[in-house]
Formats: structure tokens, C-alpha cells, sequence
């Protein structure tokens, strides 16, 4: 499940966790991940020298992800989707969705860091 997200509620989010990863796709289909620390900027993630086969597969295919795991075990790992395009040797994320996500097995975990009430079915918690 997928949430829309306002882009101050991106950043109160980010605030609850520390690196994650950029996940591109190659143009013959395999998902390339990189440590990332973004930057919120005017409404988008800006990923820092990603390296260039991050650059390759976001020019090829712009739909991305931005995964955030938890900082706790069994806790919420932020998921960010959204399209992206090559600035220079930077990464420029547009959201178009965020949710907070654990399996349901893990619903003994922490409480969502910041989040309402509503669930969906697999422990999730939008961002809102």
C-alpha cells in the first residue's frame, strides 16, 4: 500500500531514520541499490553522487525507490517511490508515494515513528 505524501511529512519521516538506499533498475531488468543520505530540496529527494550506473539506470528508467529500513529490529522500514532524473552526477527523486511497512509478523515491533492510525492489512502505517 501506497500513501501520497506531503513533502513536509518527507522530512519529519527521514528524520526517524538514518541511510538508506536508492534502487534503480537496469535496462535488462536487475535492481542496482546504493547507500543514500538525501537531501529534501524543493519538494525532492536530491541523492548525491549515487555513482554512475545508478545515473545509467534512472536515465534509462526513472521509476525508483528509496528504502529506509528500520533503525529497530522488527520496526517500520520507509519506502519512497517515485521518478528521478540525472542532475550533473546527482540524482533528483520527485515522490509520488511513501508509506512505513513491516510484515505483519513483526506487529510486536516498535510503533510507527510519527505515524497515524490507519493500517493496512500487513502492519503498515501511511505517512501523514
Amino acid at each position: 500500500m501506497s500513501i501520497p505524501v506531503d513533502v513536509a511529512d518527507l522530512v519529519r519521516a527521514l528524520g526517524d531514520f538514518g541511510a538508506g538506499y536508492l534502487l534503480s533498475t537496469s535496462a535488462d531488468g536487475r535492481v542496482k541499490a546504493v547507500t543514500i543520505e538525501p537531501e529534501v530540496v524543493d519538494g525532492a529527494l536530491l541523492v548525491i553522487g549515487p555513482g554512475r550506473g545508478s545515473c545509467t539506470n534512472v536515465a534509462a528508467q526513472p521509476s525508483v525507490t528509496a528504502l529506509f529500513p528500520p533503525l529497530q529490529a522488527r520496526g517500520y522500514t520507509l519506502l519512497v517511490d517515485g521518478t528521478a532524473v540525472v542532475v550533473g552526477e546527482d540524482v533528483r527523486l520527485t515522490p509520488t508515494s511513501a508509506v512505513l511497512h513491516r510484515p505483519a509478523s513483526h506487529a510486536d515491533g516498535p510503533a510507527a515513528p510519527g505515524a497515524g492510525g490507519d493500517g493496512c492489512g500487513h502492519d503498515c502505517a501511511p505517512v501523514t
